[in-house]
């Protein structure tokens, strides 16, 4: 009995030591998504270009580059793009045949730095064993072809050739891209967060590093009235309130009567423009009334959350008592007001909600709380999601460290403790947690620190002194409105200072690199998203089409495999129909950032750290290490 468990454990030993010498499987990085659910999908399906370029490597010199086009939409896009052919002319046996063959050179070839277990997990259980048959056994040489052709024959004459095709595609896309890191803010100013969330929770690898727009809306669910208020005016100025009516089940009529009944038609809070549908004349005029509600609310909460938690250090933000016969004095000048809308706000205690105030802003976050779809998707943000990831050598984050001009990391005191660098990350991220596990409690220190998190000046997430929404709002100097910006953005160019801050979170390779977002990168101005000497790498160039003026782009990822780092810039995504219709796929410009001197494997990335000590401990149960070790080097050999 003991010798046949000593067999199971060198067995296990083998396995884990041979996995640590298979290549490193490609990480995908992508950030600031903001709800671009379209460019999103798709440069998830093309895997940056990856795809594309496998089916170059494999059949530049068989296929035409119409050809090739086709053969990767068929991959991004199976179902729509056979249905699209279809319409063209019939897909007889040979183009079935064709089209499988190819398909299974491509999910050998993409499978290839895998554990045939891996392999046969991510398999459709309908095909497993034939897939396995035709993707290990297969050879062209042998006198089995005529017995694979037939497998596939068989396939198309049974009428299941479409199926097989498409769960091809879909195995190939889940083998180009072994990892995913979304670098934070999938949500506000684009209109399908939730589809992108669907899509994270049915991918089969990743995490998330969580930004400063997806914090309120964790905060919203978690009990802060002041994120929920954010969360509101925001989707109201990009005229999104349809996704928390119809796509999250929120009632937004108590709301809506309330601002009808208090607010005027005011064009500085008209909603801007939705890139995918045009808002009717009543979505236009209650969004322009809803966002000024929602903007008096949120400066009253605020206002009063600011009182309770002096050790913010945000009295500087208490706005609504410094306001005089339509006037305001900041930093001892005096400017008129523009745009108002303080109706409802009751001069002699500013920070007062109404009753009537207070019973909406209520109801919406028990709606919130409850709302079932948005319950699952920000649990899921919880669960996948962390402030910061130190993960194969580079720290993932998507604002910044807080540092002071001379580069030391700035502190802040919460009970009596300073707070700064990995600590202070480490202690907000534990108030989120706290808080999200704890809904009922809104107004404690914790559902507080997620809003301060939003917009406070030592936040990781927000990397600015103070947020100017009121100024930008009702005075019309544009001076008021400047946001100064954390030392952090200007020190992130200097490779000490970067190199400081990853020795600080235990990453002291030379090869390590802080990875951003968070910040558009203004590439239409000449700005390298490659900082400090390739030590700082910026991947926010405007997915969002509100920043692509600014950025010149639609969007920045960044590849990571066993031969080094590429960066794809890319160019604007048109419409899904006529992309799949024209085969029109979107453009990247791709950049190398680090190229590997020795090509990297599973032994040098934190799973493999993982691997290695799990094997470790096998040899440690076993009592005789060397001699296991040389079993073990005999068995490879």
């Amino acid at each position: 009995m003991k010798d046949c468990r000593n067999e199971e454990l060198i067995a296990e030993i083998i396995n884990l030591e041979a996995i640590l010498n298979l290549p490193k499987g490609t990480e995908h990085f992508i950030s600031d998504l903001h709800g671009e659910y379209e460019a999103f999908n798709h440069i998830l399906r093309n895997g940056s270009g990856s795809i594309r370029e496998k089916v170059h490597a494999l059949f530049k010199q068989e296929l035409t580059n119409e050809q090739m086009d086709e053969l990767c939409f068929l991959i991004y896009y199976p179902e729509e793009k056979i249905n699209t052919l279809k319409q063209v002319h019939s897909l007889n046996s040979d183009w079935w045949f064709d089209a499988i063959e190819r398909l299974l050179s491509i999910v050998r070839f993409s499978s290839s730095k895998y554990t045939r277990s891996k392999v046969r997990k991510a398999l459709p259980k309908t095909y497993a064993y034939i897939l396995e048959e035709l993707i290990y056994q297969y050879d062209e040489t042998t006198d089995k072809k005529a017995y694979y052709r037939q497998i596939i024959q068989k396939i198309i004459d049974l009428g299941t050739a479409e199926r097989f095709v498409t769960d091809l595609a879909y195995l190939i896309q889940r083998f180009v891209i072994d990892h995913l890191h979304v670098i934070g803010d999938i949500y506000d100013r684009g209109p399908y967060p939730d589809k992108i969330m669907d899509a994270l929770i049915d991918y089969h690898s990743l995490d998330i590093q969580w930004g400063n727009h997806d914090i309120i809306w964790l905060g919203a669910v978690s009990g802060s009235k002041a994120c929920l208020a954010n969360v509101l005016r925001i989707s109201a100025r990009y005229g999104n309130l349809d996704l928390l009516e119809d796509n999250y089940g929120i009632d937004l009529s108590a709301l809506r009567t309330f601002s009808r009944k208090k607010y005027q038609e005011n064009f500085k809070f008209k909603p801007k423009s939705n890139p995918y549908r045009k808002l009717s004349i009543t979505e236009i005029t209650d969004a322009m009334k809803i966002q000024q509600a929602m903007a008096v609310i949120q400066e009253k909460l605020e206002g009063q959350l600011i009182q309770r938690r002096p050790e913010f250090m945000m009295t500087p933000r208490l706005l609504l008592d410094k306001i005089h016969n339509g006037q305001i004095m900041l930093d001892h000048v005096t400017y008129p007001l523009v745009n108002e809308c303080f109706q409802t706000v009751d001069w002699s205690d500013p920070y007062r909600l109404t009753s009537e105030e207070e019973a909406v802003i209520t109801d919406l976050l028990h709606q919130f709380q409850h709302a079932e779809r948005l319950n699952q998707h920000m649990a899921f943000l919880i669960d996948k999601g962390a402030l910061y990831l130190p993960y194969n050598n580079n720290l993932l984050i998507h604002g910044c460290i807080p540092l002071h001009p001379n580069g030391t990391f700035q502190s802040i005191t919460f009970d009596g403790r300073a707070y700064a660098g990995k600590q202070l990350l480490d202690f907000f991220e534990s108030n989120i947690r706290r808080a999200f596990d704890q809904p009922w409690q809104t107004e404690d220190f914790a559902t507080d620190l997620i809003w301060y998190l939003w917009c406070g000046e030592c936040s990781s997430l927000f990397g600015k002194k103070a947020m100017k929404t009121f100024e930008r709002y009702f005075i019309e100097d544009k001076s008021t409105h400047l946001e100064e910006k954390n030392a952090y953005y200007i020190l992130r160019n200097d490779p000490e200072i970067c190199q400081k801050i990853l020795h600080a979170f235990r990453l002291n390779l030379e090869n390590a690199h802080i990875i951003n977002g968070h910040t558009p990168v203004k590439t239409i101005k000449g700005e390298s998203p490659i900082k400090a000497q390739g030590k700082m790498l910026v991947i926010d160039g405007g997915f969002s089409k509100a920043y692509q003026s600014v950025t010149g782009i639609a969007g920045y990822t960044l590849l990571y495999n066993s031969f080094g780092m590429q960066l794809a810039a890319h160019k604007p995504f048109s419409d899904k129909q006529a992309a799949i219709k024209q085969n029109q796929d979107i453009l990247s410009n791709r950049q190398i950032v680090d190229r590997q001197i020795k090509r990297l494997k599973v032994k040098d990335t934190t799973i493999g750290a993982s691997l290695i000590a799990e094997a470790n401990s096998l040899k440690k149960k076993l009592g005789r290490s060397t001699q296991i070790k040389d079993t073990i080097e005999t068995k490879i050999d």
